[in-house]
């Protein structure tokens, strides 16, 4: 008597894996005739279907959870989209304040170089240490 459908079903129903599904050999028919999940759960408090404990290591010792790169949630793509709006913004004020002779072509070079390595937070930050430059 094929009884894999039926397994599969009673492992889906008690959440469990289907090799953990053990069916008692006097109760088989009774087991085959079940198709409702409500079948199930009445032959398993009747006895017919039993669920085998979890073998193993992984029930006494629980694995600490790890927070390495792959498990970080953020999407890199908002802090990307971020630095391409800001870096953007900056490029083209600096070559605004060339066009203006404000600064020279050496500084522009500076300039970007700094917007590169994200040392401006605005163009308000870029203003206050311009006079530095």
């Amino acid at each position: 008597m094929q009884l894999a459908k039926k397994k599969a079903l009673a492992a889906k129903t008690f959440g469990v894996g289907k090799d953990r599904i053990i069916f008692t050999q006097e109760n088989l028919k009774e087991i085959a005739e079940a198709i409702t999940r409500q079948d199930m759960i009445d032959l398993h408090n009747a006895g017919a279907i039993k669920i085998r404990e979890i073998s193993g290591r992984r029930k006494l010792v629980k694995r600490k959870h790890r927070r390495g790169v792959g498990k970080r949630k953020q999407p890199a793509k908002d802090k990307k989209r971020e630095y391409i709006i800001i870096t953007r913004k900056l490029r083209t004020y600096a070559k605004s304040l060339l066009k203006t002779k404000q600064i020279n072509r050496e500084k522009l070079n500076r300039i970007r170089i700094m917007i590169r390595a994200r040392k401006f937070k605005s163009k308000r930050h870029l203003n206050e240490l311009l006079g530095e430059l």
